[in-house]
């Protein structure tokens, strides 16, 4: 995915520019607009994946949000389709990344989980290489059509999407997270209070232990000093 996107990023200000007659300040609010919109995204794609405890459906709607809007690329007639289309692609981007960092996660072995996240990495990067290389290459040979170029990045963007749906297998999850929701359910506004009663007199008891044996003057029951003597006389 990462090498459809970047190939349609390299050229997309160019295309903004030289074919949909778009102004500077408009090519820097759709990728202004576009690069906030993963982050913020982000913020909540992971935690509902552990609260649905379906981390592959998040992942495939991420990359599906992606492939689909890279047919609007080339066939965008006006700025508009092109913010529209990059709002949607980085909406894909926020909602895929934390699902499949953890199911990567859930996938690796214990002893293999560093390699694993530094093979994804690796692979990352190898795309956002690529990208760009295979654009020029591209422009190279269909004579500096753009629009023909937008449609070659839909072919890498269908195949991830059928690697992912056909060959990751995800672990059954929905158990821990139907325990972790029962258990957020059962923690109700008594039942928090009353742990709270409980640890403060712990605490307080604690003190007033440590009081006597370091001959300080303890409260009794009843909130009154205790004298020492008292205390001695009480002691087996």
């Amino acid at each position: 995915m990462d090498t459809s996107s970047e190939l349609v990023h390299s050229l997309l200000p160019v295309f903004l520019v030289s074919v949909l007659g778009a102004s500077i300040t408009s090519v820097g609010l759709i990728e202004g607009v576009a690069e906030a919109t993963a982050p913020i995204t982000k913020i909540f794609s992971g935690t509902l994946s552990d609260y649905l405890g379906r981390r592959k459906a998040l992942t495939v709607l991420g990359y599906g949000l992606a492939a689909i809007t890279k047919p609007l690329f080339p066939l965008a007639g006006s700025v508009g389709t092109v913010l529209t289309a990059r709002f949607i692609d980085r909406i894909g981007k926020g909602t895929r990344g934390a699902p499949r960092d953890a199911l990567v996660a859930d996938l690796s072995p214990p002893h293999l989980r560093g390699a694993s996240f530094g093979l994804r990495q690796s692979l990352d990067t190898i795309g956002a290489f690529a990208g760009p290389v295979v654009a020029v290459a591209a422009m190279g040979l269909v004579a500096n059509d753009i629009r023909a170029v937008f449609w070659i990045a839909v072919i890498p963007a269908l195949m991830s999407i059928a690697i992912l749906v056909a060959f990751v297998n995800e672990p059954d999850r929905r158990s821990d997270a139907g325990s972790t929701r029962v258990a957020l359910c059962g923690l109700d506004s008594s039942n928090v209070g009353r742990s709270i009663q409980e640890v403060t007199s712990a605490a307080g008891e604690l003190d007033a232990s440590a009081q006597v044996r370091q001959g300080a003057p303890a409260l009794s029951a009843s909130g009154r000093i205790q004298p020492s003597s008292a205390r001695h006389s009480s002691a087996p």
